[in-house]
């Protein structure tokens, strides 16, 4: 078994519980509350400058310089989808926002993966492709046309997007085809650990989280 399949099975409970969050069911019917989706989108573009940054830095530390040229091309493309996606539903001049406890956690997790091995820190980033992914084809099923959030959720339904998912894992089970059993045990836990960052991220976004102090 690849270490993806091995990966997807171990945070399969908790891509389930994605699926049944209220944000992702109302997302899909159109129902979600403008102030929530927007809250979320804010909180994405917070989110997103770090992630291109990991992306980066995972792309200076690939062995081979085809990976490296693949993950310098998430970033740039990551960057530019998103700030197109976020623009067409944030005001025009809106500051971004303070990160929220789970954003600044989610961030902070992600960063500190770059401390450890290189395949761990890509394994980590891998839910932000995948969960997507999935999320996004699942959703799609479910909506119609005149969905307020249709523009969000094709980008995540695409076939570019899907490319870039499949490309994503295909270098994980690069590094861990050619990796220790410690290490690949520990992509795993980072594999996991990043996908309950996703539960909380959208379940942050629903509850409009804010610090308490």
């Amino acid at each position: 078994m690849k270490w993806s399949e091995e990966a997807w099975q171990q945070a399969l409970p908790i891509y389930e519980a994605i699926l049944d969050l209220p944000f992702v069911r109302e997302l899909a019917e159109g129902t979600l509350s403008q102030e929530r989706f927007l809250f979320y989108i804010g909180q994405d573009s917070v989110y997103i400058e770090n992630y291109c940054r990991v992306l980066a830095h995972i792309a200076s530390r690939l062995p081979r310089l085809e990976q490296t040229r693949d993950f310098l091309k998430f970033a740039s493309d990551g960057l530019l989808v998103e700030q197109a996606l976020h623009e067409s539903y944030l005001p025009s001049g809106a500051m971004k926002p303070s990160p929220t406890p789970t954003t600044l956690l989610y961030d902070s997790f992600e960063a500190s993966l770059g401390l450890g091995p290189v395949e761990v820190e890509a394994a980590g980033i891998l839910p932000c492709f995948w969960v997507y992914k999935r999320v996004g084809e699942e959703i799609i099923k479910k909506s119609s046309r005149d969905n307020p959030y249709i523009r969000w959720i094709e980008t995540y339904a695409d076939d570019t997007f899907a490319e870039s998912n499949r490309r994503a894992i295909e270098i994980c089970n690069e590094l861990a085809e050619a990796a220790s059993p410690e290490i690949r045990h520990r992509m795993t836990e980072a594999f996991v650990m990043s996908t309950r960052m996703e539960w909380m991220f959208w379940q942050s976004a629903y509850e409009t989280e804010r610090w308490k102090i």
